[in-house]
């Protein structure tokens, strides 16, 4: 049975704003000047570039980047984008094949004209911190395929990386996390996954606005909170920890981004698996069950 791609990219992106991910927007509290109707209007603007069958990944991902840009007027999701557009290209593929060998044979196929799309993406959405880069700078014409372009800077991005090396971050973290957490749990599957890519390397984009020390300042804050949610004694215990570490990285300015794009990216590939995607369908409500705002 074919997914329904588009589908599945919007409830990944909505389980991931339902979820209390310390830092970064969601449901349960305000910050950064950001809010979730934006996020959420963005998702389902982009699903249909992003799932358009038979599209180039660069095309989708200009597309989505550009119908995302008319319906909220900034940059949303480029991050989600960028990774969500090969998982759904390798959706395509003969299901006979695991889905990272789908996604490894869609990054051998990135072209130039991949490239070009993506860095007219990019100057459209136009990231914060995003800065010149040696070579293969987005503001420049394209001279290589996609995945040569992403495989030089993955060493300062986190996206890039999982270009480079076939995802290894969202199927060896994320969607391994997500299948362990089908089963249930006191966090939602979303916030298990974004509190491991939290807790696992530097956020590169963190690190990019805030420098090297302040990401990783935050790993080791984060992978202590970790454990205080982990020992903590009851689920209103486990939330009020994240409440205040929240409270805390948004009050510093700092929104662990590259994480939540990896955690939607890991709920797309895990719905694109058919493992539990149906748990992926978000109740706009509160843990504590207050209403959400």
């Amino acid at each position: 049975m074919v997914p329904d791609v588009a589908g599945l990219f919007v409830a990944a992106c909505r389980a991931e704003m339902m979820a209390l991910k310390p830092g970064n927007v969601h449901v349960h509290a305000a910050g950064h000047g950001m809010t979730v109707a934006d996020f959420l209007a963005s998702a389902d603007v982009a699903a249909p570039e992003i799932a358009r069958a038979g599209a180039p990944v660069g095309e989708r991902v200009f597309g989505a980047v550009r119908a995302t840009r008319v319906a909220v007027g900034c940059n949303t999701n480029l991050g989600i984008l960028l990774l969500a557009a090969p998982l759904a290209r390798a959706a395509e593929l003969p299901a006979s094949w695991p889905l990272p060998d789908r996604v490894c044979a869609v990054l051998e196929e990135l072209t130039v004209c991949d490239a070009e799309a993506t860095y007219a993406a990019i100057r459209l959405a136009a990231p914060g911190g995003l800065g010149r880069a040696a070579e293969h700078d987005v503001d420049g014409p394209a001279t290589v395929d996609l995945r040569t372009a992403m495989a030089a800077a993955r060493s300062r991005d986190r996206i890039a990386l999982q270009y480079a090396d076939g995802y290894p971050d969202v199927f060896g973290i994320g969607v391994a996390c997500a299948r362990v957490m089908t089963g249930g749990g006191s966090l939602s599957m979303a916030e298990a996954v974004y509190l491991e890519f939290l807790t696992a390397f530097p956020d590169s984009h963190v690190r990019r606005k805030q420098g090297e020390a302040v990401a990783a300042a935050l790993l080791a804050e984060a992978r202590e909170v970790r454990r205080r949610v982990e020992a903590a004694p009851s689920a209103a215990v486990r939330r009020e920890h994240l409440f205040v570490f929240d409270a805390r990285l948004k009050w510093q300015g700092i929104n662990p981004g590259t994480s939540a794009d990896l955690t939607v990216a890991s709920l797309f590939a895990h719905g694109l698996e058919g493992d539990g995607s149906g748990e992926l369908e978000a109740k706009d409500e509160r843990h504590d069950g207050r209403p959400a705002p």
